[in-house]
């Protein structure tokens, strides 16, 4: 089984999809004029302004949710196992890949708020099913999409974010010859913890995309702020150590570093990899929060999402980045092969004994390393809210297209808790799994949205692009923008010409 899964995912992780997800990054970013910089401020003020209503939710709520769903393991343990593979130089095309990203993130969540609509219990929903199928007229792939994201979202990523869960807690909690006996040993531990993390993902599910929100409002903010503040922490009481890791960083970014120098294919692979899998910029994951949004113009959301891959990745992900190469607190591996077989070979050895694929447990001894007695656990706590909010993240994008898949016009409950069981289910399966496996059936579902979502949007840019240049218009205008598909030509944006 895991050589079927390992040899899928090497088919949709070709070098074809990372240079794809780099060209259509930089395209976007030449495209709207390096809107990511000329708008950053604009960013900012439209992060904390905004309406909701009845049928839609805050522009902050909508960016609160689909942050919980970029903030995961991918910002601790992702970053980590990038480190494991590519070498502190892979950090630097993670950088490369968020700052390119934020043109991506725009055009997809501005796609996302032209083409939404209304479901049957009037609530907005939108995303890469709902503008393939509006402004390409290809509904069979607007149904490939919404099939391939119910698949990875409700089954294969959750198990991933969960793995990391139980992991970092019996790292902290079974330390010792006897410390969960009471529980029949960690194996078992992880299945209770799984069990736990699936009730708990229940209460919230089962109250609706507004109780999702109301959450991801609260714990997103407080988890990354808290979570950055630890990673300054450490690096002042390492400050000594900050010069030389940032030589690292650019000098094994370009195969410079003399130990690092043979590995610079893997550290733009696993840069370019793991900054898709934590910012999703691409991935076609956060447009369904950003449809979510009240907003008077499609471009106000575009301008919040790409917003929140600078979160994301400047702040989140190289916070994690530097408490790893500031402590020396990490591995790296290069694969050799001997006699027709292929095994990793150890460069770096900062925490032995650990693999790749434990990314959390880099973290934890980073931590611990500095702050003895309660880094591992803070760690651990850090990685519930990062990966738990995630799963409710993912929860919302399958039900946004299995809804999609089963008719927006109608209500449809027996398939939403079959659902709803099926990735409560998962979440306990991945908690209990190894590691390897979690992670590469997560690559896969990550790899799979990714191929269908970019090949959409670097096709239907134009009403994304349009968009932009109304928004920035009528601000030049003093105006507060207002969308009228009908005046820029755009054709089936439904949902804004019934409330013009």
């Amino acid at each position: 089984m895991e050589s079927i899964v390992e040899y899928v995912n090497g088919i949709i992780w070709s070098n074809a999809l990372i240079f794809m997800c780099l060209g259509a990054g930089l395209w976007f970013s030449l495209r709207t004029r390096f809107m990511q910089i000329r708008g950053f401020a604009e960013m900012c003020r439209l992060t904390v302004r905004g309406e909701k209503s009845e049928a839609g939710v805050s522009s902050f709520q909508a960016l609160a949710m689909s942050m919980a769903g970029r903030m995961g393991i991918g910002n601790i343990a992702g970053v980590a196992t990038a480190i494991a593979y590519g070498g502190p130089g892979a950090i630097f095309w993670m950088w490369v890949m968020g700052f390119l990203g934020a043109s991506t993130s725009y055009v997809e969540s501005t796609l996302a708020q032209i083409y939404k609509t209304k479901d049957a219990e009037g609530r907005y929903r939108g995303g890469p099913a709902y503008y393939i199928e509006k402004a390409m007229g290809l509904k069979w792939y607007a149904a490939v999409f919404a099939v391939a994201t119910v698949i990875a979202a409700g089954f294969l990523l959750p198990g991933v974010q969960a793995n990391a869960i139980a992991d970092s807690a019996v790292n902290v909690l079974c330390t010792g010859a006897n410390a969960c006996a009471s529980v029949g040993g960690a194996a078992s531990m992880k299945l209770w913890i799984g069990l736990s993390v699936a009730v708990l993902l229940g209460i919230i599910i089962f109250g609706g995309v507004k109780r999702i929100a109301s959450f991801a409002e609260v714990v997103v903010p407080f988890m990354a702020l808290g979570f950055i503040l630890m990673a300054i922490v450490v690096m002042m009481l390492n400050a000594s150590k900050v010069p030389a890791m940032f030589s690292d960083i650019f000098s094994s970014a370009f195969g410079a570093h003399a130990a690092f120098g043979g590995i610079i294919g893997q550290a733009i692979a696993w840069g370019v990899k793991r900054g898709i899998y934590a910012n999703e910029a691409g991935q076609g994951t956060g447009p369904h929060a950003a449809a979510a949004a009240e907003v008077s113009h499609p471009a106000k959301q575009g301008y919040v999402q790409a917003f929140a891959i600078y979160f994301d990745t400047m702040l989140v992900c190289t916070s994690t980045a530097f408490l790893l190469l500031s402590t020396g607190m990490y591995n790296v591996f290069r694969s050799v092969t001997e006699g027709g077989v292929t095994k990793l070979e150890a460069i770096v050895t900062g925490v032995p004994g650990v693999q790749p694929s434990e990314g959390a447990l880099f973290t934890q001894a980073a931590v611990e390393s500095v702050l003895p007695g309660w880094g591992a656990g803070f760690v651990a706590l850090a990685l519930f809210f990062f990966a738990f909010t995630t799963i409710m993240a993912y929860y919302y994008m399958a039900e946004t297209n299995l809804t999609y898949l089963a008719g927006s016009n109608r209500t449809h409950p027996a398939a939403m808790l079959v659902l709803r069981l099926g990735i409560m289910g998962m979440v306990v399966f991945g908690a209990y799994h190894n590691a390897k496996m979690a992670w590469a059936l997560g690559d896969i579902g990550v790899g799979l949205m990714a191929w269908l979502n970019v090949v959409a949007i670097l096709i239907l840019q134009k009403p994304a692009m349009l968009a932009l240049t109304d928004y920035e218009r009528q601000k030049k205008l003093g105006l507060d923008p207002v969308f009228d598909p009908d005046a820029l030509g755009i054709k089936n944006a439904d949902f804004w010409r019934s409330n013009k």
